[in-house]
């Protein structure tokens, strides 16, 4: 259902920029809602946006509201996430998910569909 493919490179340093795009495949996805989640080491997997498919409402981790913003394309059917004002603490692997909108949002046992890894790592 969904593959991640990173645009740009991982590593950054502080302060910097990154595009990640997640594209979606095997139906349609206007009931869907796609989301961004990560995970560093040791840590659990957190929440990190979202957007619904098909109203393209956002929201937002409190951690990285202002300097993240979720978009989607549907003609392509990517959703892209992109990070600016990168700091050392968003170092971490990311993935993107999708949920029927009727599932639980925002919490990793709410996705039904799970795109790979991709690692971001923020240099001080």
């Amino acid at each position: 259902m969904c593959s991640c493919r990173r645009l740009g490179g991982g590593l950054v340093q502080a302060g910097g920029s990154l595009r990640l795009s997640c594209a979606a495949s095997g139906g349609t996805f206007s009931n869907y809602v796609m989301e961004w989640f990560r995970q560093a080491p040791g840590k659990e997997r957190e929440f990190v946006a979202g957007v619904r498919w098909s109203f393209g409402t956002t929201f937002y981790a409190d951690s990285v509201k202002g300097r993240f913003t979720i978009s989607r394309d549907n003609a392509k059917n990517t959703v892209y996430l992109q990070m600016r004002s990168l700091k050392p603490e968003d170092t971490a692997n990311y993935y993107c998910a999708a949920a029927h909108y009727t599932r639980p949002l925002q919490t990793p046992d709410g996705m039904d569909y799970w795109g790979k890894g991709t690692q971001v790592t923020v240099s001080s």
